[in-house]
């Protein structure tokens, strides 16, 4: 059995449920289209992988994602840091070994990044793919680390300095991705094509 597993967070693909920041200026329709878009790329990505894949959705299980190699799931917690602790307590109860988070908003990242990471969690205890405001895009571990979620400030530009300080502060050791691009306004989306 593959130990790895890939935990991919998603919106159901939901009018004026999506990219609201990126709908207040160019609407609900765009950025839907956009989200979906989003979709696509991340599914296209990821489909050849060889990993355990898990679709976390925000709302509920959905058919028409993705295929079947998808385990999908519901996120449960209050707020993104809870519901990413405990998407990856889930996988790790299920007889994985290491677990990577990604997003849904980095039209970037590739297969080949997330194969990087799970070879790098061979070596380091966490590795983080940085965004370039300030948060992080991915997240790996191989051990249920509570204390890098719990009570952090989300949706700002110190996210990613924030958690390499707990990192370090737990004594455990990590490995940077290459930086990438998330899409949360119009100044982003000129990156992709929809």
């Amino acid at each position: 059995m593959n130990k790895n597993a890939l935990i991919i967070f998603a919106r159901n693909p939901e009018l004026g449920k999506v990219k609201n920041r990126l709908a207040k200026t160019i609407g609900k329709e765009k950025a839907l289209e956009i989200y979906s878009k989003l979709l696509s790329i991340v599914y296209t990505e990821t489909k050849l992988l060889e990993c355990n894949k898990y679709l976390y959705l925000t709302e509920r299980t959905d058919k028409g994602l993705f295929d079947d190699t998808y385990i999908q799931k519901i996120q449960s917690g209050n707020g993104l840091g809870e519901k990413m602790f405990n998407a990856i307590k889930n996988v790790f109860e299920e007889g994985n070994e290491k677990a990577i988070v990604v997003g849904t908003d980095v039209p970037g990242l590739k297969g080949e990044i997330i194969n990087e990471a799970f070879q790098k969690l061979t070596e380091f205890d966490v590795v983080i793919g940085p965004a370039k405001d300030g948060g992080y895009y991915l997240i790996g571990m191989k051990e249920c680390l509570n204390p890098l979620f719990e009570n952090m400030k989300w949706s700002n530009d110190q996210v990613l300095i924030n958690t390499l300080e707990r990192i370090s502060k737990l004594n455990r050791s990590y490995y940077l991705l290459e930086e990438l691009t998330d899409i949360d306004t119009e100044d982003d989306v000129i990156c992709i094509e929809y």
